[in-house]
Formats: C-alpha cells, structure tokens, sequence
C-alpha cells in the first residue's frame, strides 16, 4: 500500500499555506513532502521534523535558529530555505524544490568517476561550503547524500545546520555524537566538537569515494571505522585507482590529515586548490577510468530532490530518507553506516581506544593486554572526556536566553528562572522600545556563560523627553534661541492682547512651561500684541463705562445730539483696536438723541405700519450660545462682536421693549 496514502499531512494545509501534496522520504529524524505554496503560488519541499523532535523546546529553538542563519545564505550551490515555522506539533522548513538524483545515486549507477568529472561535482560544493564558513556556518555531516544534482546539471548542498539542531535535543545530552561515520573527522569522534576543518575533512573523504568508488575505510561496525578515522591515514586515492594525478593525491591527503591544523582552513581553500588543479588537468579523454557500476552504499536521502531522486535506479536501492535523518534506535551494530546517526560516543571511544576487535568482543591475532589494564585505561579516559563535556557544556555553562524587546519584570523573572544573578543598569532613551521593556543583555542573547553568572539588563527609558522652559516675557528671538538650547524646535507664533507683557514680547508657550516633550519636539509661542483699546462704539453707556473702568481705564463722556438711541455710544478716543498703556483716559461719546427728540419712523412716516412691541430679554453674563439662541427664539435678529474674548456675554443693545425683528448687538 502507498504509504503517502496513509500519511495524516498528505492533502492538508500546512500553517495555513503549505498544501501537502504527496511524501517524497521518511527517515528517522524526518519527512519530506512535495508541497504548494499557496501564497506565492510555487512548488516546495517542506521537510517535517518528527514528534519526538518536535516535543524538544531545545531543538525547537535551536532548529529555528539554525534555519534562520541558514535562510540569510544565498548561493547558487546551496538549497534555498524559504521560511520555517510550527503548526501545531510539526515543526518544518519550507525549502527549494529541485528535481534530480543525489550524488550517491550517481556512485550507485555508474561506479567511480574520472577525475577531472570529480572534481567537477566537488568544486560547487566547496563553492557552497565556503560561502556558509565564511557566514559562521558548518554543515558538520557533508556527504553523497547530502549533494545534489538537478536535472538542469546545478550542484546543490542541502541540510545545512540539522546537524547542529539535533545536538540540541534531549536526546543527544553530553556523550553522544551526531555524525555519519564514514565521513567523520577525527576531532568529532574523539571530542564531538567540529568546525570548518571538520567539513574539510569530509569534502576530502567525498572526493576520494567519487575517484576510486569507495569510501577509505570500510568495517562491519561504526566503532571500527571511527578507530580506523583515528589512528590511520586515509590512502592516496591513487594506491586504489593507479592513474589518478599525484596533485589530486596531494589533495586528497592535504584535506584529510589527521590534524586539523595541518587541513586547509576552510572550505574556500581547498576551492582554491581544487581549482587549480582542475585547471591543469586535460580537457579531453578520461583520467582513471570506471570501476565496476552499483557501489553497495546505504538509501539516499531525497530530502528535496524530487519525484527524480524517488525512482529506483537498481535492485539494491533502499527505501530513501531525508538527508540529516537517523535510525531511531542509534544502535551501532544495526545502524547502515551512510546515515546520519546518533551515537554514543562512550562506544565508539572504548573502540578508539581499545581497537576494533576488543570492542567488539572479538579475539584479535595479536597479543591481548590484561583486561584489567584495558579497563582501567578506558575509564580514565572516559572520566576524563565526560569531565570535559560537562564542564564546557551541560555543567558549568549556560545560554544567555533572549530577553529583548520583553517587560523588566517578565525579564528579571525569566532570567532568574536559568539561573542568573539579575542587576538591572541605568536606563537608556529610545525612541522606539516603550519604557521599561529590556533593550539589551550583558552578554548577549546566546552567549555561553559559567551558570549563577550576573546578567545585566538594560531597560528601555522610552523617548527621551525634556521640559519646556520658561520664556515668558523674553523677546522672540530670545525665546526662540532658549527653546533650541533646550533640544526643542522652535514652532508657530500668533499673537494676542496683553494687558501686563509689552508688545512683542511672549505672553506663554504651547505646551506650557515645565511640561515634558519628546526631544526635538515643537513648541510654539503667544507673543504679546500689547495692551489694544477694546471697542466699546454701540455698547450702551453705563455698559461701556463700566466695562473700561473693570480694565484700569479712565473714562470721560461727552454728550452730543445724534439720531442713535439715547444713550448709545457712538465714538471712542482711542478708538477700538489702537495700542494703548495701562491706565489711559478714554473719551466716549455718547448720543443723546435728536434736538427734536427720537421718534420711529412709523411716528413721522404714516404710509409705515408700525410693528408690535416685545421686550429684550437679558441675556448679560449668559453663554454667547445660550444668549443667541434665547433672543432669536423672542423674534430677534443678533449681532456678535467680540470684546474681550471670552464665552459670556459682557454687553447687550438695546434693552427694554423693541420692535420684533429689530436687531440686537451683544458683546463678549
């Protein structure tokens, strides 16, 4: 039965953008799907951790990480990460689909490759590697497996960073060893610990399969190939393939020494020479023929290699798994020695140390040394590197957690949480991160540190804020000059009347004084128009003196004839409007009416009909909204002139009794 028939996630919605339309492998650590990305409308791989990894908050987050510096990658020879994330249980990385074989598929169909034609598929991958050590990154499990060749002919590395998640889990706690063994350096058996170098030393052991069709070591057991990793040299390809160029030999040797240091430093050294080299070889005819074609080897990974990589291509091809994946069980006896694979280094150490045969628990031709001797040499040993491995990982250090961008309260707790002794430093302004949310960590989130160590958080003191200061009374361009010095700018002006600040001087600022500001922010001003004569013409008389004397005004009255209303003013000296000093003497005069007396027109005009009488209300000291619309309501027209600016009324002409639909003037 087809067992993506039978797969929970084949034809659901991934994160709500992935369709899973069918799985291309399943190995130990994950699976693989052929998905569209219904956003961008394309096609992806979309590789599914396990559950069992999926369930780990420490590969989880090391996972995401890993994706993350693996995604900011970009090469022509490394497979694109898209995106990662979590749905629910399923933890996946979204990544670039590309229809081919992988490089053991081609050691599987055709055997051994000429020389020059090997060089060929490794140069692009040390292309590849050497972009990522140049970033920081390392593969750590660089193999045929892990190398794929599209059907355009594109030379693609795939996985990196899984290696480095998985030692992350709980399932991989100091002492174990993630790895494929035929490929492994030195230093990762004998101390787990890898860096370019160690990639370096598996591109080479890559290099001497592809010219000679098998790998340098073989073995029943991990534990005998780790041994053989240890203490051999890994053979000239030429001693197996005669032909082969001593150049490519030196290469070969050059990448796989024993020491680390005497490798080439990185990836793109080795490029570097690889390149060389390929220069001088001829470019016609075959240098070192074929061997025999199906080298036995383990599945391949298929891990985004397409519906291509999936087809048989011999009787002996095993079911594929995606490249990074690992037996479940790490059983070293069971386990085929191509996998990635999860080991125990206690084993493969007591074979290191005491031979292949010991550890197996076979009886060798040579003499065997007395058990007791050998046991005690494998403890101390092992003593010694479990002593190491905890006290550069799991006993003595820590990760600094990520607190950025998280409450001070939330943070100290958290912090305190892992173990940190916690002091919070000064705050810092920003204009961005609110106030007491942490800004930064002393050391930095990720940074290994000895467990109880102090962590200093940094707290956000939000935007840096300054209070205006006060400029009331200077002159504008004094003010203006105060508010710059400040870290303030400098806004709009308007003026206004002032009966105690002189002309051009500032009556008040905009925010007020002592008031905080983001720094740089605007603060306007009122400048003082100077003490202005209030227009008082058509108030009625007692109205008008009263008003003025209020203000500090000496009044005068003159009386003159006139056809107004008695008792209307009808001018003012100053007259309204003019600048005038505290105290000033103001001539109103006021009408008295006509010589003749003060008739309607009605009165002298008989073809006018005269109108009905109805009395003013007084609407002084009311709202100016209320008055206006109390005195329409009584039949009114209203005439709104503006005094002294404020909301009440101050002044109304005429009072009494009016004829209906006259109009009435109010002040305010």
């Amino acid at each position: 039965m087809d067992t993506t028939l039978t797969d929970p996630l084949v034809g659901q919605l991934l994160d709500g953008r992935y369709r899973v339309e069918s799985r291309i492998a399943r190995g130990g650590m994950a699976s693989v799907y052929l998905a569209l990305d219904v956003r961008l409308d394309r096609t992806v791989a979309v590789k599914v951790m396990h559950r069992s990894l999926a369930e780990d908050p420490q590969f989880v987050q090391r996972f995401i990480g890993e994706a993350k510096s693996v995604a900011s990658l970009s090469h022509p020879n490394i497979v694109q990460v898209f995106d990662q994330g979590t749905d629910g249980a399923n933890v996946y990385l979204s990544m670039e689909y590309v229809p081919g074989r992988t490089l053991r598929d081609i050691l599987r169909r055709r055997g051994r490759l000429p020389a020059r034609e090997a060089l060929e598929m490794v140069i692009p991958v040390l292309a590849a590697l050497g972009a990522a050590h140049q970033a920081g990154l390392i593969h750590r499990d660089v193999k045929p497996e892990n190398v794929l060749l599209a059907d355009d002919g594109r030379v693609k590395v795939v996985d990196f960073g899984l290696a480095r998640a998985i030692e992350a889990t709980n399932q991989t706690k100091t002492g174990m060893m993630i790895g494929t063994i035929g490929y492994m350096s030195p230093e990762q058996v004998t101390t787990g610990l890898a860096d370019a170098r160690s990639d370096v030393y598996a591109a080479g052991i890559m290099l001497f399969e592809l010219l000679t069709g098998r790998q340098p070591y073989a073995g029943e057991t991990p534990m005998s190939i780790a041994y053989r990793h240890v203490h051999e040299t890994v053979p000239a390809p030429s001693s197996v393939v005669p032909g082969i160029p001593p150049q490519i030999d030196a290469l070969v040797t050059a990448a796989t020494d024993k020491d680390p240091a005497r490798r080439p430093a990185d990836a793109t050294a080795m490029l570097v020479a690889a390149v060389e080299i390929h220069r001088t070889l001829p470019k016609t005819g075959h240098t070192g023929g074929h061997a025999r074609p199906g080298v036995a080897g383990d599945s391949t990974t298929g891990s985004v290699t397409g519906a291509h990589s999936m087809a048989g291509t011999g009787a002996h091809r095993a079911p594929a798994a995606p490249a990074g994946a690992t037996p479940a069980s790490g059983t070293a006896g069971h386990a085929q020695l191509g996998h990635t694979m999860i080991q125990p280094r206690t084993d493969l150490l007591t074979g290191v140390m005491t031979g292949p045969a010991e550890a197996g628990g076979r009886r060798g031709t040579r003499r065997v040394r007395p058990v007791w001797f050998l046991a005690a040499l494998a403890l101390v040993m092992l003593a010694g590197v479990a002593f190491t491995g905890w006290w550069f990982s799991e006993g003595r250090y820590t990760k600094v957690p990520d607190l950025v961008n998280k409450p001070l309260t939330v943070a100290r707790q958290e912090a305190q949480n892992h173990g940190f002794e916690v002091q919070v430093l000064k705050p810092v302004f920003d204009d961005k991160i609110p106030k007491d949310v942490v800004l930064n960590t002393e050391p930095g989130p990720g940074a290994e540190v000895v467990k109880g160590a102090v962590l200093k958080l940094v707290p956000s003191a939000g935007p840096e804020t300054i209070p205006v200061p006060k400029v009331e009374g200077l002159s504008l361009a004094d003010a203006r000059a105060k508010i710059a010095e400040a870290g303030l700018t400098p806004g709009r002006v308007s003026r206004s009347a002032s009966e105690t600040i002189p002309r051009d001087q500032v009556i008040r600022t905009n925010p007020l004084v002592g008031k905080r500001v983001r720094k740089g922010g605007s603060v306007n001003f009122v400048v003082s128009a100077g003490l202005l004569m209030p227009d008082v013409t058509q108030m009625m008389r007692d109205q008008a003196e009263k008003f003025l004397r209020d203000k500090g005004f000496n009044v005068q009255i003159d009386e003159t004839a006139d056809d107004a209303p008695p008792g209307t003013v009808i001018a003012q000296d100053p007259s309204g409007g003019a600048e005038v000093v505290a105290g000033a003497t103001v001539h109103l005069t006021v009408s008295r009416g006509p010589d003749q007396g003060f008739h309607w027109p009605w009165e002298t005009d008989p073809s006018q009909a005269a109108p009905d009488f109805v009395n003013v209300p007084d609407v002084r000291f009311k709202a100016v909204r209320d008055a206006v619309s109390e005195l329409k309501a009584a039949g009114f027209k209203v005439r709104v002139r503006e005094l002294v600016g404020t909301q009440r009324v101050v002044g109304e002409n005429p009072l009494g009794q009016q004829p209906q639909g006259s109009t009435i003037t109010i002040w305010h």
